[in-house]
């Protein structure tokens, strides 16, 4: 397959079979092949290793993946399937595989950890680190298309004017054309800070701007939404059917994009490259939705070099 493929990674949980799904569905919109990706457990490693040392060909089956086909058969129609067993670590051995791929899709969690937790650390590690889109499917998916909201299944973006990359909006424009639904750019606005809070005045070394006043937040509403426009220009000549409602919300944008979850079929959010730490690389947004949204939600890292 020389086009590139929508990956998913298996690991027999009801997690990543929601992950598939939608793989699969993402495939056959994009007319991508699917591979199916499947790292085999630490002692199944084990065991076809000493097999191998033995000089005998490892024939240990791969039952998740056996699962996967035997599922999948009948349902996947035009779609080409491959499947991979692999080895290695769960984190490792998926970045390998989505090396050259068009995306990477991930359930929240999977066999491993704890309940309660709603992101696992594979799946978290994933949206920092791999060189594709990742696409994180949660446990409890709503189903946008059986809402009666008038927004039901639009696709939302987490745009921050001066750090959203350009292949962020990329991905939700044309995921917002292919899926024919609107889609919603959110763009966050700093609020002034009050002046009950500042029991002092700033340290110099610490350049703390004066408040704000009250009355200059209407300026700052209009520059935001100016700024905001002017970025998504070149976008929505670009993707001309695709209907583009602006929102300008004060502080953090990911409450807007987590409420707005609840009915949209997908939340896109860049991933930054400007910290060095990897906990941060997704930045706060990001971090926030992968944990709270309510539908699938895409991390777009930037174009590197």
């Amino acid at each position: 397959m020389s086009e590139k493929s929508v990956v998913v990674g298996v690991d027999g949980s009801e997690h990543s079979h929601r992950a598939l799904e939608w793989a699969l569905s993402a495939a056959r919109g994009l007319g991508a092949p699917l591979v199916v990706a499947h790292v085999r457990p630490e002692e199944l490693q084990l065991g076809a290793a000493r097999i191998a040392s033995l000089g005998e060909a490892p024939t240990i089956p791969d039952t998740v993946v056996d699962g996967v086909r035997a599922w999948i058969e009948g349902r996947a129609q035009e779609v080409p399937v491959r499947y991979a067993s692999l080895d290695g670590s769960v984190t490792d051995a998926l970045l390998g595989a989505a090396g050259a791929a068009r995306l990477l899709a991930v359930g929240s969690r999977g066999r491993g950890g704890f309940a309660s937790l709603l992101l696992g650390s594979t799946s978290r590690a994933l949206a920092s680190a791999a060189p594709c889109p990742v696409v994180v499917v949660p446990h409890e998916a709503r189903t946008a298309s059986l809402e009666s909201d008038a927004a039901a299944g639009r696709v939302l973006v987490g745009l921050h004017v001066e750090e959203t990359s350009d292949e962020v909006l990329d991905f939700a424009f044309e995921a917002a054309q292919r899926r024919e639904v609107g889609l919603e750019a959110v763009t966050a606005y700093r609020l002034p800070p009050s002046p009950v809070m500042l029991v002092g005045p700033p340290a110099p070394a610490l350049q703390v701007p004066p408040p704000l006043p009250v009355d200059d937040v209407p300026d700052l509403v209009r520059e935001t939404a100016r700024q905001q426009e002017e970025r998504l220009r070149p976008f929505t000549a670009r993707y001309p059917d695709v209907e583009v409602t602006p929102t300008v919300v004060p502080a953090d944008a990911a409450g807007r994009l987590v409420e707005g979850s609840r009915v949209a079929g997908l939340v896109v959010v860049g991933r930054h490259h400007r910290h060095r730490v990897e906990s941060l690389l997704m930045g706060s947004v990001a971090h926030a939705v992968l944990h709270h949204a309510h539908c699938p939600v895409a991390v777009v890292p930037p174009a590197t070099g």
